[in-house]
């Protein structure tokens, strides 16, 4: 609805109260949903056209090379990629048919199964790196002003920590630029 609706109650018979967009709202909204789909499209193209891995394997990737032992159980898995668990496990196929993981039982828990990435994989992640960053910082880094990436950080960990049902502000502590924060490591 554009921001000229002027009903206060939607249209269910509910009553429930609307509040709907300003103007401004509708436009930052409308330029989020272009710009992150743009976004998204352009850096799956880099990965589709020159990388050995698409963006969700290289995402898929970067988890496991940040976990203990370059492993991760699928259900970790899934939460940390925003990923049904159906969708991960066509990629994981995918991806355990190239080599570039394994899925092997967890010691102990009969329903439980850990996504490993194997040297492949590393191999892999490490040479699509730096075209994946390459194409990030065309696309994101360096289109925005100084400190808009600090702002745009935090807006999308409010967004995401709002998206689970989690608290904001408990999100935005893990943030480097946070008075007294810790920087990760990369």
């Amino acid at each position: 609805m554009g921001a000229t609706r002027t009903r206060e109650r939607d249209d269910d018979g509910g009553g429930a109260e609307v509040r709907w967009l300003d103007e401004e709202q509708q436009w930052a909204w409308r330029r989020f949903l272009e710009g992150t789909s743009r976004f998204f499209e352009a850096l799956g193209d880099a990965h589709d056209v020159g990388l050995p891995v698409t963006l969700g394997e290289y995402h898929l990737l970067v988890q496991l090379s940040e976990a203990p032992e370059r492993t991760l159980r699928m259900s970790a898995l899934a939460e940390f990629l925003a990923l049904s668990r159906s969708r991960l496990t066509h990629t994981v196929d995918r991806m355990e048919r190239r080599g570039l993981v394994v899925r092997n039982p967890v010691p102990g828990d009969r329903r439980g199964v850990n996504c490993v990435m194997t040297d492949a994989g590393y191999a892999a992640l490490v040479d699509a790196a730096p075209g994946h960053v390459t194409a990030v910082r065309r696309l994101l880094v360096d289109a925005l002003e100084p400190g808009e990436m600090a702002v745009l950080g935090r807006a999308m960990a409010k967004i995401a920590a709002t998206a689970k049902g989690l608290d904001p502000a408990v999100e935005l502590a893990t943030d480097p630029a946070a008075p007294g924060a810790r920087p990760a490591a990369e």
